[in-house]
């Protein structure tokens, strides 16, 4: 029966922006006040021990998911925003002070997220010259960051990137591509200066 509803709104351009009106007022990116008390409790899933702190701006929806693990954190001055795909977040893990993050954007378990990260799993169109990007369709591309993750403070995360596995993306990095497992990203645009070799059991340097 959803199916069956979301393919009927979808249908008609003028249902679908009627019942984007009600779900959060035109031109922003914050659902009303109703959707936050009575539709994302059941819709949406956090794991015992999880915590929101009060002060984080939780812009979700519900036709898109939110989950966030047992025993992570989101700390205060966040922005969490699934309007344009699933934001989920595993156990274990904390988003530090400041972070944005725009879904699609799937983060493992025992991440360690600092302060004043962005990750944004869209874009906007800008192609064409006479419409502002705003108007353009935009895309999206799923952000992942795999298990035991350390990001630090600072750090762009760009649609369609993954960090791989126990790896570490240095202070002010912007992440255009992906970052194997067991590395050490740095600069603008990142690039790889470390990785973790197992038969020497040590992290060594890549050579450029």
């Amino acid at each position: 029966m959803l199916n069956k509803l979301k393919v009927f709104f979808k249908s008609s351009p003028a249902l679908k922006r009627f019942a984007l009106w009600l779900l959060m007022p035109a031109n922003q990116a914050r659902p009303r006040l109703w959707v936050r008390l009575f539709l994302n409790p059941f819709k949406h899933k956090r794991g015992r021990g999880s915590l929101v702190r009060w002060r984080t701006r939780m812009d979700v929806m519900p036709f898109n998911r939110f989950e966030l693990g047992a025993n992570s954190t989101i700390e205060d001055f966040s922005t969490i925003n699934n309007g344009m795909g699933h934001v989920l977040i595993g156990y274990g893990s904390r988003v530090g002070l400041g972070n944005v993050i725009i879904g699609p954007v799937t983060i493992g378990n025992n991440v360690i997220i600092a302060q004043n990260v962005i990750m944004a799993g869209m874009n906007h169109g800008y192609e064409d010259p006479n419409i502002p990007p705003r108007f353009q369709p935009c895309t999206t591309d799923t952000i992942v960051v795999e298990d035991d993750v350390w990001i630090g403070a600072n750090v762009v995360l760009t649609a369609g990137v993954t960090i791989g596995k126990h790896s570490v993306v240095a202070a002010g990095a912007v992440v255009t591509k992906s970052v194997p497992p067991f590395s050490v990203a740095v600069g603008n645009p990142a690039r790889i200066i470390k990785q973790y070799n197992p038969e020497s059991q040590a992290w060594e340097r890549v050579r450029s």
